[in-house]
């Protein structure tokens, strides 16, 4: 037997990390569909006895492709008018976005819309800022958040309150969100199984086994008394939604996945664009590890320490150990490197290529119509294609939050495109 070198050590090292965690999101998709079952059953069009006002956020710059369409779908709400408020932050915009409000809110007197337009000195400083501005006008016990691309059904928003307002405990409630221009090319379909793959395994796995789900920025809502409480939305983060989720848990409360509640969105069109957004969130989530890390031991992190964990061993140790097997597998067939594990390789990287198409094909049959053959075909080409775009995106985003964390850079809005 030939003796290993650093370099066969190195990816067995690789080796082991990516099979933890393709063990870890095995057991997250059991109990992902073990929660899929659960929703079969599910009623939740029994009437409250008495409704909570609500107000809807909605941050929007620069946005005017998109925003008449989810202005009207919000408008379209099935919750008491009275007890509704839209908000529409007008954010820093500098093209028609303004008077396309303007016109919808003539057109719809019968609806509580109210627009919010602030400047270069009074906004533009991104998500959180603009989220902060609403809630500081805003006056429900309940704050919903859509994003400015979203057209949500219209059972949505009731279905998150009472799913809220029924349990105490919760301190926020999150609906799903699909993919509304899916088949317009091989990117948002990709899209659009990973989105499907993601809420079921990681939202409805770890929700149904640890009581833990993370609030996705769009279609969710939360108690106002703990917005409150927390002093509202971190400008510093680009990541907004993640950051919030830690907080909301190490005040005791928990959030709930109700897929249910349905919002459509608008995804990227492009590779440029997907990169640039996907780059974002990598970078945004690094700063909300970094900021929880000191807490991983921490009885105060008893709520997020296993979300700590999980997200940490994506970030730093699978994206890390996929980039260094990737280099290892490339500069070993250039013949630039020598390593003596090669039928073991072979063997190891099929095992996990079937096993990732196998976790993606039960995510995807728990959504109607979407485990059809074409789809299960795409899973197995966007491993090799999609997935290592995501590679390249990890190392963009670390990249962007060590620049600007050396640069001192402030938040600012991050604009995807829109078609």
């Amino acid at each position: 037997m030939e003796q290993l070198g650093w370099v066969d050590y190195l990816f067995l090292y690789c080796m082991v990390c990516i099979w933890i965690m393709l063990l870890i999101n095995i057991v997250l998709t059991a109990g992902g569909y073990r929660y899929y079952l659960k929703t079969l059953r599910m009623r939740v069009d029994e009437p409250l006895d008495e409704y909570p006002t609500v107000s809807v956020l909605v941050p929007a710059h620069n946005e005017e492709k998109v925003i008449g369409q989810t202005v009207e779908a919000l408008m379209e709400l099935d919750y008491p008018k009275d007890k509704l408020e839209i908000i529409v932050i007008n954010d820093n915009s500098s093209d028609d976005t303004g008077a396309i409000l303007d016109q919808l809110r003539r057109s719809r007197p019968d609806v509580n819309l109210r627009i919010l337009t602030t400047d270069k000195e009074t906004g533009g400083k991104g998500k959180s800022g603009a989220l902060n501005n609403g809630y500081a006008v805003s006056t429900g016990e309940v704050l919903a958040v859509y994003d400015a691309d979203n057209t949500p059904e219209r059972s949505a928003l009731r279905i998150l309150i009472h799913t809220l307002w029924r349990d105490q405990r919760l301190g926020a409630v999150i609906g799903k969100f699909r993919t509304r221009n899916g088949s317009k090319n091989w990117l948002t379909r990709f899209i659009n199984i990973e989105t499907l793959g993601f809420q079921w395994m990681v939202q409805a796995g770890r929700w149904e086994l640890f009581g833990l789900c993370t609030i996705p920025g769009t279609n969710f809502v939360v108690r106002r008394s703990i917005i409150e409480e927390m002093g509202g939305w971190d400008t510093k983060a680009i990541a907004e939604d993640t950051e919030i989720s830690f907080r909301i848990y190490r005040l005791g409360y928990r959030i709930r996945y109700m897929p249910l509640s349905v919002t459509w969105e608008q995804e990227p069109e492009t590779v440029p664009v997907w990169m640039k957004q996907r780059s974002r969130w990598v970078k945004g989530n690094i700063y909300v590890l970094l900021k929880n890390i000191p807490l991983l031991f921490s009885p105060e992190a008893k709520q997020i320490r296993f979300d700590l964990i999980y997200f940490c061993s994506v970030y730093f140790l699978f994206l890390s150990s996929a980039l260094l097997s990737d280099a290892i597998f490339v500069l070993g067939i250039l013949g630039l490197i020598e390593y003596n594990i090669v039928g073991n390789t072979l063997l190891l990287w099929l095992m996990a290529y079937l096993v990732f198409v196998l976790e993606m094909a039960l995510a995807l049959s728990m959504e109607k119509g979407q485990s059809r053959p074409r789809n299960i075909a795409l899973v197995a080409v966007m491993y090799f294609t999609y997935c290592q775009l995501w590679l390249v995106v990890a190392l963009q985003g670390a990249y962007q939050f060590i620049r600007d964390s050396i640069l001192r850079r402030e938040a600012r809005w991050y604009k995807t495109e829109r078609f």
